[in-house]
């Protein structure tokens, strides 16, 4: 009897541990972020492989991994990705450089100067007003365009070494942002149209 309960223990010790994935960077995830010079490949639909990483929800980032170096690298290189002249877009969510993690690069319209921001554990908390029809394209999915429904006022809410922050955003970066997120759940934006 004893034993069948150290077993069950045991059982439900492993069942309910984290993986390890889930709260630290994987060495697949470190070599990734490492072994790119400035600028990461960006993943494609056309690739199986890539639309498998595409297509698969993303893991939060603990407060550790928010303080890492592999973090500041992936957000400096996610940066670099998105603004070179290969790319040229204004958004850029970590599993289209083949990291599933909740991070996200987003050009701010609505600030001075149009920064560009990186969003760990991003998401969307609140939406206000009626959806817009607008154009949308996708770097993982070249040539193509299509027009999507998207709330213009939504709140955000992400992740800093300090705790989590909500922030309103509105016009087009509110687009921007509900785009990135949707990459973050593994959704693309063809799958509205």
């Amino acid at each position: 009897m004893n034993k069948v309960i150290i077993t069950l223990f045991a059982l439900a010790a492993v069942a309910c541990a984290p993986k390890p994935s889930e709260n630290t960077w994987t060495a697949e995830e470190k070599a990734l972020i490492e072994a790119s010079d400035s600028t990461m490949r960006v993943l494609l639909v056309t690739d199986q492989k890539d639309s498998i990483v595409l297509r698969t929800a993303c893991d939060t980032l603990t407060k550790e991994m928010l303080t890492s170096e592999e973090y500041r690298l992936l957000a400096e290189k996610m940066l670099a990705t998105v603004q070179s002249p290969e790319q040229d877009g204004v958004g850029i969510a970590a599993p289209q450089v083949g990291i599933s993690r909740r991070v996200i690069a987003v050009m701010r319209y609505d600030k001075e100067g149009r920064p560009f921001e990186v969003y760990p554990n991003a998401k969307i908390t609140a939406v206000r007003g009626e959806k817009e029809l607008g154009p949308e394209g996708c770097l993982s999915i070249p040539g193509r365009r299509g027009d999507v429904l998207r709330y213009r006022d939504i709140d955000i809410t992400y992740s800093t070494p300090q705790g989590d922050t909500t922030e309103s955003v509105q016009g087009y970066s509110a687009i921007i942002f509900q785009h990135e997120c949707d990459h973050l759940d593994g959704v693309l934006y063809t799958d509205y149209l």
